[in-house]
C-alpha cells in the first residue's frame, strides 16, 4: 500500500466524516465565546479583546504555563476561559517524541540563514495559494500595504518553536508562542462569523458590512463570509495546509536545492511540526509521517483550492507584494529578479502560474540565474566526493536569507513581538548563523562578502 494511501481526503464523500474545510477548533472557539459572552457585545468586544491581549502577552515560556492564572481584575468568567484554555491546550500529545523533537532543532539551527530563505521563497508563497486561505491573509494582515506583517508574524512563531528546548522544556517558548497563535485564529474565526461556527454553518452566509474604523479587527468583522462556498474561516484543512508548508515545504526545498536530508532526519523535522500542530489545534488524522504522505495530502489541499470564477483573487497581488519586499533588499539590479526565479523553482510552474509569477523576466537575467543553478549543482555534486560540507547552492541561498532577515525580520527599529528574553535569544543565534559552520572558511569569507557583513 502506497504511504500516502491512508490519509483523508480534505473534502468529504458521502458517508465520510464531516470535511475539514467545515471544522474549526471547539477548545479555542469555546474560549474566545466566553470572552465574547463576558463582554456582552455582538460587534467587537474591543475593552475584553485588550483583556486577553493583555494577558497572552504574558506567556513568556512554557514553564510559566503550568497552573498558570490570570491577573486579579480579570473578569472571572474570561478568567476561568483562559485558564482552562491553557491547562488543556500546553500538554505536548502523547505520541511526541522528545528525540526527534531535538533533532529537528538542531537540523534548524545547521541551516540557519538558509532557513530564512526557504521561508521567503517557499514556505510563504506556498501559503498564499489556498484562495480562501489568501482571503483571510488579506483581510487580516492588509498584506499588499504590510508585506512584513505576515512574514514578521511567522517569524515569531517558527523561531520560538525551533530554537532548542522551544516545545520540550520549560525554558523554551514554543509552545506558549504557538498558544497564542491559537488564540488569534479563534478570533479572527468568530470575528469573521460574527458568531459561533456552528451558528455560522447553520445561519449560512455572513453579509459584508461598513468598516467601523480602519482597525484589523473592524475589517476582520466586515468582511463576509459564505461557510457553504469558503468552508469556515482558518479551518482544519488550511491550518494542516499550512503546517505542510513549513514541514513538507521546507524538505521539499532542499531535495531541490540538491541538499536534501536522510529520511530519517526529514521524518524528525516533519514530526516536529506535528508536534505544533497538535498545540495548534490541528487534528492527528491531517498531518502526515513521511514524505510521501505529506505529498499526497498537499496535492490534495491544493487540488481542493481552485479559486471561484468571476471573483476577486488575492493571491498575486500577495505574492507580488513579497516578491517586491524581498527585491528591495538587493543592491544590483541584474540581480533583483533572483527571488522571483528562485521562488519558481523550489515552488513549481503551477504554483508560480497561481500566483502571477511566471511573468517573463529579462533573458539576461533569466540566463545568469539558470547558469548560477546550474553551475552550482554540478560543482556541489563534484567537489562533495572529497568535501561533504560543500555546498554552493547552501552558501548563495544563505546570503539572500542574511538579506532578507537582517532587513526585514531583525530591523531594530521594529522588533519581533517576542518577549524581551526570547527576542535576545533570536538575536544570538542570528549572529550565531553568520559563521556557517559545515562550509570551509574561504566560503564562509566569501559569503560575508556577498552579504554585506564585511571581509568575515
Amino acid at each position: 500500500m502506497p504511504d500516502g494511501s491512508r490519509l483523508p481526503a480534505p473534502v468529504a464523500s458521502p458517508g465520510s466524516p464531516v470535511s475539514p474545510l467545515l471544522c474549526a477548533d471547539p477548545l479555542a472557539d469555546a474560549t474566545i465565546a466566553q470572552v465574547f459572552a463576558a463582554a456582552g457585545c455582538d460587534g467587537v468586544p474591543a475593552a475584553a479583546l485588550a483583556i486577553v491581549n493583555r494577558e497572552i502577552a504574558g506567556w513568556t515560556d512554557n514553564g510559566m504555563l503550568a497552573g498558570w492564572r490570570a491577573a486579579a481584575d480579570v473578569p472571572v468568567p474570561i478568567a476561568r476561559a483562559l485558564e482552562a484554555y491553557v491547562a488543556q491546550a500546553s500538554l505536548l500529545p502523547p505520541w511526541a517524541d522528545r528525540a526527534q523533537i531535538a533533532r529537528a532543532e538542531e537540523l534548524f539551527m545547521d541551516f540557519g540563514m538558509l532557513s530564512c530563505t526557504l521561508l521567503f521563497c517557499a514556505s510563504l508563497p506556498e501559503c498564499y495559494v489556498l484562495p480562501d486561505l489568501a482571503d483571510v491573509l488579506h483581510a487580516a494582515g492588509q498584506l499588499e500595504a504590510h508585506t512584513d506583517y505576515r512574514v514578521r508574524s511567522t517569524a515569531a512563531m517558527i523561531f520560538p518553536v525551533m530554537l532548542h528546548g522551544g516545545l520540550a522544556t520549560p525554558g523554551g517558548a514554543g509552545v506558549a508562542q504557538v498558544l497564542k497563535v491559537r488564540l488569534i485564529h479563534a478570533t479572527i474565526r468568530r470575528l469573521i462569523l460574527r458568531g459561533s461556527p456552528d451558528g455560522a454553518l447553520a445561519r449560512g452566509h455572513v453579509p459584508p458590512l461598513a468598516a467601523d474604523g480602519g482597525g484589523m479587527h473592524q475589517v476582520v468583522h466586515a468582511l463576509g463570509w459564505d461557510p457553504a462556498r469558503q468552508g469556515l474561516p482558518c479551518n482544519q484543512a488550511e491550518l494542516a495546509y499550512t503546517l505542510l508548508t513549513f514541514g513538507y515545504v521546507f524538505l521539499r526545498a532542499l531535495r531541490r536545492l540538491g541538499i536534501g536530508l536522510p529520511r530519517a532526519d526529514e521524518e524528525a523535522y516533519l514530526h516536529a511540526w506535528n508536534v505544533v500542530g497538535h498545540v495548534l489545534g490541528i487534528e492527528r488524522p491531517l498531518m502526515a509521517d513521511t514524505m510521501a504522505q505529506a505529498a499526497v495530502l498537499f496535492e490534495r489541499f491544493q487540488a481542493g483550492g481552485a479559486p471561484r470564477p468571476g471573483e476577486p483573487d488575492p493571491r498575486p497581488a500577495l505574492a507580488a507584494a513579497l516578491m517586491t519586499a524581498m527585491e528591495r533588499e538587493i543592491p544590483l539590479p541584474l540581480l533583483r529578479t533572483f527571488p522571483v526565479q528562485l521562488t519558481r523553482y523550489l515552488c513549481g510552474r503551477e504554483t508560480a502560474r497561481t500566483l502571477g509569477l511566471a511573468r517573463r523576466t529579462a533573458w539576461p537575467a533569466r540566463l545568469l540565474f539558470l547558469a548560477c543553478l546550474g553551475a552550482a549543482r554540478a560543482t556541489d555534486a563534484t567537489v562533495r566526493l572529497a568535501m561533504p560540507g560543500f555546498s554552493i547552492s547552501r552558501m548563495l541561498t544563505r546570503v539572500l536569507g542574511y538579506r532578507f532577515t537582517a532587513r526585514i525580520l531583525m530591523d531594530q527599529t521594529r522588533p519581533l513581538r517576542l518577549p524581551e528574553a526570547l527576542l535576545n535569544q533570536v538575536g544570538s543565534v542570528l549572529c550565531e548563523w553568520e559563521c556557517d559552520s559545515a562550509a570551509p572558511r574561504w566560503m564562509n569569507r566569501l559569503e560575508a562578502r556577498l552579504s554585506g557583513r564585511g571581509r568575515g
